[in-house]
C-alpha cells in the first residue's frame, strides 16, 4: 500500500471512530444532550450516569469496537497477503481509532478520554498486556470505587506490562503514547482526586 492511500486509510479510520455513539444513544434513550450533563464526556462512565446501565454497557461495546475494527481488517487483509503496508502502519492505524474518539469532528473535536477505544485498538496487538491492565482495572475499582483512578493505572499498567514480555519493541512506544495520552485526558479528574472530590462510579 503506498503512501496516498494509508494517508486516505488513516483518515477514513479517524471519521469512523468519531462517530459519538455514547452521544448518539443517550440523546436516543433520554433526549438529553451528554455534553451537558455529568461529567460533559461522551463515555460510556458517562452514559451510565445519564441514560443507565444498558445503554452504558452498549455504549462500550460500540467503543471498543471503533479501535478493534479497523485493526483486525488490516491484520486480516495484510495477513493474507491482500494489501501490504509499511512496518508500524498497523500502530498509526490503531491510534487513529483513539484520536478520532477523543477528538471528533462530529462534536467539534470534543470526545471521550480513549480507554476502550485503546483497549479494542490494542487487543490484537498486544493481549496479554491488555488482558493484564484490564485486571488492574477491575482490582483497583474494587478497591477505591474510583473509574477514573482504575482507567489511570489500567493506561499506566500497559506499557509497563508490555515492556515485561517484549522489551523495548514499537508495540511498547505504542502503549506508551497511548497510556500519555489517557492519562492527559483524566487530567481533570486527577486535579478532583487530589482535592478529595471525585465521582466515585
Amino acid at each position: 500500500m503506498s503512501l496516498p492511500y494509508e494517508i486516505i486509510l488513516i483518515f477514513l479510520t479517524y471519521l469512523w471512530a468519531s462517530i459519538p455513539f455514547g452521544y448518539i444513544i443517550t440523546k436516543l434513550s433520554t433526549g438529553k444532550n451528554i455534553l451537558e450533563l455529568g461529567s460533559g464526556n461522551v463515555g460510556s462512565t458517562n452514559v451510565r450516569r445519564i441514560a443507565g446501565k444498558k445503554m452504558s454497557v452498549i455504549t462500550q461495546f460500540l467503543d471498543m469496537l471503533k479501535g478493534l475494527l479497523p485493526v483486525a481488517l488490516l491484520l486480516y487483509f495484510t495477513q493474507n497477503e491482500v494489501v501490504t503496508s509499511s512496518p508500524n502502519f498497523i500502530f498509526l492505524l490503531a491510534f487513529a481509532t483513539i484520536i478520532g474518539h477523543n477528538f471528533s469532528i462530529f462534536l467539534k473535536f470534543e470526545g471521550g478520554k480513549g480507554v476502550n477505544t485503546t483497549l479494542g485498538a490494542s487487543l490484537l496487538l498486544a493481549p496479554y498486556s491488555v488482558f493484564i491492565s484490564v485486571l488492574m482495572y477491575f482490582m483497583v475499582k474494587w478497591r477505591f470505587k474510583f473509574v477514573s483512578l482504575s482507567s489511570i493505572i489500567l493506561a499506566i499498567s500497559l506499557p509497563m506490562v508490555e515492556l515485561i514480555f517484549h522489551y523495548m519493541t514499537s508495540t511498547f512506544y505504542y502503549l506508551l503514547t497511548c497510556s500519555v495520552l489517557i492519562i492527559i485526558m483524566h487530567r481533570k479528574n486527577i486535579q478532583r482526586l487530589i482535592k478529595g472530590n471525585e465521582l466515585r462510579s
